[in-house]
């Protein structure tokens, strides 16, 4: 049997993985430095001198050690307690405390920065994906794109403590230690630790840059698997419907698959990374401490320097073997933070002109001025459409499915810029206008209603947070649905479920259309606004938006021509262009296309009516013979 393949698109790591190290770093230092935050730039200040203050003192400490050794191996001070400069002991007790308390209170410090950066880059990143154009969400994987946020923030955090705890502090001991080697011994010394630092940190660069791609082809695979999951979870029903949890397994443990060969990859190349720094480290001490030794019986270095020589290598090697793993983890946090940084360099595509201004509503007069427009150039969805409607009236646009009918709706709502022409609203093309403004202007009931995985109340109260509970209410009265809310075990408080999936289709659409009435906008936007509902429910929902459009501009779009007969003007829209228009008893009059839709809907209409009807005399009849 032929078996499904899977075509998915890369995650979206894939499309990010090549912004570099220093990039992704400069682009979070604006969050580490934040202009208008004076107070935060205060404590990173404050931090560094800390941190500088916590450095030097632990730099002392082994000297502090060596002077108190030499006094313990001094002739003329014999053996015993006594003879041990107890002001050096306590001296060298002393600063292991001050540095230790240095540190701290770096951390403690430099904490507000830190979590400002990550609340700030992850809060940032939420409001771009909200500016980005609806072609770029139609092509999102929400699994993917949740999964780089939550993996990007997460490595932001372990690069500022990695970075600014370990890294940055043990580089700057090691400089110290360097110089006072120097200082204080000779330069051998220095070279030859300086050396195996050196020769320890190229070995780990290199070796961890190799094993990056790994760790980038886990992090896409990772993707793939989340969001495969995600998305066969939210089409359960689909699945169950088709049979096709067998499919969905394999497509899930493929990506699973190709994320374990990466992790696999991953995890053995480090071997080669911790044997290389083991034997650097082991090779470097060796040398030092040789070297030391044989000045000790010389007689040009003291015990008390062999000591100071020896806690020197073991303050820089263990954090340095600290470092290496460290590094690696920064490494990997880095290649993480690139697919969030990434999508902050998503292009917007519709933005607002330079200082656009706000929408004047005077009376709400929409206009299309001969748009053409396509999501694809190579095929054409509106071709020169123009059309009025006029303040306070209602035009209907109707047509096959595929005409370009919903096109419009979101040309209107600048989710898309036209290709060529403009569409108006009091004379202001929407383009030149913000775009806050001009969706606040507007109201719509679209086709296919999706709710928060909310309580009903707050899904109603969503067409104006601030509203009252009275207004919410008289909202849903009017959309026909206060009764069945009121009907429910736990009322308005009631959770919808994912995508408001524990709702019916006409239970949604009546929400949607109750929190566009709390939104009371100048222009009504109708998107098959009925087409979830049944007949008797779409006479009382048809009967309440007359109610709510009166004195507002509306324009419908519907394929059921029964709902737009009381619409001023009903426009004919055929793969692209206009056809016909006029009200619906000049199209019938016409005997055109709209007069032959009439015709087919109708049928059907009555057709569906005698079903009803035979259904519900089986019914009386089945029951009379149950007596």
């Amino acid at each position: 049997m032929r078996q499904f393949r899977d075509q998915s698109p890369p995650a979206p790591n894939a499309a990010s993985s090549q912004r570099g190290d220093w990039q992704t770093v400069r682009a979070l230092m604006p969050y580490l430095w934040p202009q208008n935050r004076p107070e935060l730039r205060f404590r990173v200040v404050v931090s560094m001198a800390f941190l500088l203050a916590a450095k030097g003192v632990t730099v002392a400490v082994p000297v502090l050690l060596k002077h108190a050794v030499d006094s313990l191996n001094a002739p003329a001070l014999g053996v015993g307690l006594a003879a041990v400069p107890v002001a050096l002991l306590l001296a060298y007790g002393l600063a292991r405390i001050v540095s230790l308390a240095f540190k701290e209170l770096q951390g403690a410090i430099f904490a507000n920065v830190a979590h400002y950066a990550i609340r700030e880059t992850a809060l940032q990143t939420f409001k771009h994906m909200h500016r980005l154009s609806l072609r770029f969400h139609l092509e999102r994987q929400t699994g993917g794109l949740s999964r780089a946020i939550e993996r990007g923030t997460r490595g932001i955090e372990f690069v500022l403590r990695m970075a600014l705890f370990n890294i940055v502090p043990t580089m700057i001991e090691i400089v110290l230690v360097g110089g006072l080697l120097w200082a204080m011994l000779n330069g051998w010394f220095a070279l030859a630790t300086m050396a195996t630092i050196a020769a320890y940190v190229v070995w780990t660069v290199v070796l961890t840059n190799w094993r990056t791609r790994y760790r980038r082809a886990m992090n896409e695979s990772d993707s793939r698997a989340h969001t495969k999951a995600i998305d066969s979870l939210l089409n359960y029903e689909t699945v169950k419907y088709f049979g096709n949890e067998g499919h969905e397994a394999r497509r899930f443990d493929s990506a699973l698959e190709s994320f374990e060969t990466s992790a696999i990859k991953s995890k053995t190349s480090l071997a080669w990374l911790n044997t290389g720094q083991g034997t650097i480290i082991a090779i470097g001490v060796t040398i030092v401490m040789l070297m030391a030794a044989n000045g000790v019986r010389e007689g040009s270095m003291t015990v008390g320097d062999f000591v100071l020589v020896n806690t020197y290598l073991l303050q820089l090697y263990l954090p340095l073997n600290f470092l290496g793993s460290a590094y690696r983890e920064i490494k990997h946090s880095l290649t993480d933070m690139e697919a969030m940084f990434g999508l902050l360099d998503a292009d917007a595509e519709i933005t607002d002109a330079p200082n656009a201004p706000d929408l004047t509503l005077s009376a709400g007069e929409v206009a299309f001025n001969g748009v053409t427009f396509a999501y694809d150039p190579r095929r054409p969805v509106l071709k020169d459409v123009s059309f009025r409607v006029p303040a306070g009236k209602s035009v209907a646009i109707v047509g096959a499915s595929g005409a370009g009918k919903s096109t419009l709706s979101r040309l209107l709502f600048r989710f898309y810029d036209v290709s060529a022409g403009s569409i108006t609203i009091d004379g202001q093309d929407i383009r030149a206008i913000s775009q806050s403004s001009l969706r606040a202007a507007i109201g719509i009931v679209p086709q296919d209603t999706v709710l928060f995985n909310d309580t009903v109340y707050y899904n109603v109260a969503y067409g104006r947070p601030d509203a009252t509970p009275a207004e919410i209410e008289t909202a849903a009265k009017l959309a026909k649905i206060h009764d069945f809310i009121v009907g429910l075990p736990d009322g308005y408080q009631t959770m919808v479920g994912e995508r408001g999936l524990k709702l019916s289709g006409g239970e949604k659409q009546r929400v949607a259309i109750a929190r566009t009435i709390l939104k009371a906008p100048q222009v009504l936007l109708f998107d098959e606004a009925t087409s979830a509902l049944d007949t008797h429910t779409e006479k009382e929902i048809q009967a309440s938006l007359k109610e709510v459009a009166t004195g507002r501009t509306t324009l419908m779009i519907a394929h059921r021509l029964s709902t737009v007969v009381d619409a001023d003007e009903i426009l004919v829209l055929d793969h692209g262009e206009i056809t016909e228009r006029g009200t619906h008893a000049d199209l019938l009059a016409q005997s055109g296309q709209y007069a032959t839709m009439w015709q087919r809907q109708q049928e059907a209409s009555e057709a569906m009516e005698t079903l009803e009807r035979t259904g519900e005399a089986r019914e009386a009849l089945a029951a009379e013979v149950a007596e």
